[in-house]
């Protein structure tokens, strides 16, 4: 059976919320529920990977792993694949990396995610959610992503594009980019030792070097559009949501 390991990047200095891996929700900081969405999945081992001693030493206190990397990297990817190195982890067949800052993303999505990846023996795949509010669309915190058919249920259409813009003018196929990616690690190998594309630098979206240079990535449907946390106001929205539940 293929062995995965989960690998959570988080950095206090994110440009647009700085400190936002340590804001709390219910009494537990942001990473700490990330990670306990990653445990829920039960497909293997859970990591954060930081370049910060306050995020090792919250995820530690609150019952998590977590590594220290260097402050050099560009985005998560760099960030997991150093952490993966240094974790001697050879046995490993797959890396997921999930996003620090989707404390609510569903663990059924990620499993779903892992078993479409076996399935179709894919180099590397992330998931996508149905588009209902019309003004996420112009909204440049929100990622979307466009596929070459539509998303059902359980296939899984490789990605034409991403962007922060509004994809839908005369496009069809344009969903939710949800902040998760699984690498088969011969995948990962190579995305790293690629040089970073403008296309990538302009936009600011590391799976634009992968598109760049010809490497396929699957798109999964995710049944629930979780909220990531870019902005304050993003945190303000989801605390709300997670605290009344």
């Amino acid at each position: 059976m293929s062995k995965v390991l989960i690998l959570i990047p988080s950095r206090m200095s994110a440009k647009r919320l700085p400190g936002k891996p340590l804001l709390e929700i219910n009494n537990l900081p942001i990473i700490s529920h990330v990670v306990k969405r990653g445990k829920e999945t039960g497909l293997g081992e859970v990591i954060v990977c930081t370049e910060d001693e306050e995020i090792l030493i919250a995820v530690q206190k609150n019952g998590g792993s977590a590594i220290l990397t260097g402050k050099q990297h560009k985005n998560g990817t760099e960030r997991i694949y150093e952490a993966f190195l240094k974790l001697k982890k050879d046995e490993v067949d797959y890396i997921i990396s999930l996003q620090g800052d989707e404390p609510a993303i569903d663990p059924l999505d990620i499993k779903n995610l892992f078993n479409l990846m076996i399935n179709s023996n894919s180099e590397i795949g992330t998931l996508a959610s149905e588009i209902n509010d019309n003004s996420e669309l112009d909204n440049e915190n929100i990622v979307k992503v466009q596929t070459i058919q539509k998303l059902e249920k359980n296939n899984f259409q490789s990605a034409l594009s991403f962007s922060r813009n509004n994809l839908t003018k005369n496009k069809l196929n344009v969903y939710h980019h949800i902040g998760i990616y699984c690498y088969k690690i011969s995948a990962l190998k190579k995305f790293i030792n690629l040089k970073e594309t403008e296309n990538e630098k302009k936009n600011k979206l590391e799976q634009l070097r992968a598109i760049d240079n010809n490497m396929k990535i699957n798109v999964a449907l995710a049944k629930s559009s979780p909220i990531g946390i870019d902005t304050i106001e993003d945190y303000m929205e989801l605390k709300k949501i997670m605290e009344y539940k």
